[in-house]
């Protein structure tokens, strides 16, 4: 039978998976742009150094991002999850996206595809800051509750 407990392994094993990905990404990274180069002509146009520095780049709030998600699912895990620090690692999600964002809008500048990409992290950045903020009401709460007689 499904529970929680299985639901948050699955999402523990997630982002591990993802961090695996991103760093073989990273590896990858000079292959990969290599044969973006060669296939697109917008993109041979360019060369792969601003495409390396934009994947890079992006490496780093991607990485911060996966883990604070791991660190808020641990914290769930135990049992703690209307606590202030929970709404932190939601803000530093949430600010790990708009860095990606900013990375690809200003990639956009000379390969316009990272614009899909740029605007898809804004997105996912409004939204993680809109589930920080109903948690941090619910801690709040929480907290006048505990305080109550």
């Amino acid at each position: 039978m499904w529970n929680d407990q299985k639901s948050l392994m699955l999402s523990k094993i997630c982002v591990a998976f993802f961090m695996a990905l991103l760093l073989i990404g990273a590896i990858l990274a000079p292959r990969l742009v290599s044969t973006l180069v060669r296939m697109s002509m917008q993109a041979s146009l360019v060369g792969r150094v601003l495409f390396l520095c934009t994947i890079y780049a992006g490496c780093v709030p991607a990485a911060a991002l996966l883990i604070f998600l791991y660190l808020l699912l641990n914290r769930i895990g135990a049992g703690q999850v209307f606590v202030r620090e929970n709404t932190s690692y939601l803000r530093y999600i949430a600010w790990c996206c708009f860095a990606g964002a900013a990375i690809s809008l200003a990639s956009a500048l000379y390969y316009l595809p990272w614009l899909a990409i740029g605007v898809a992290a804004a997105f996912m950045g409004l939204i993680v800051r809109v589930v920080k903020n109903v948690v941090a009401k619910a801690v709040s709460l929480q907290d006048d509750a505990d305080y109550t007689i």
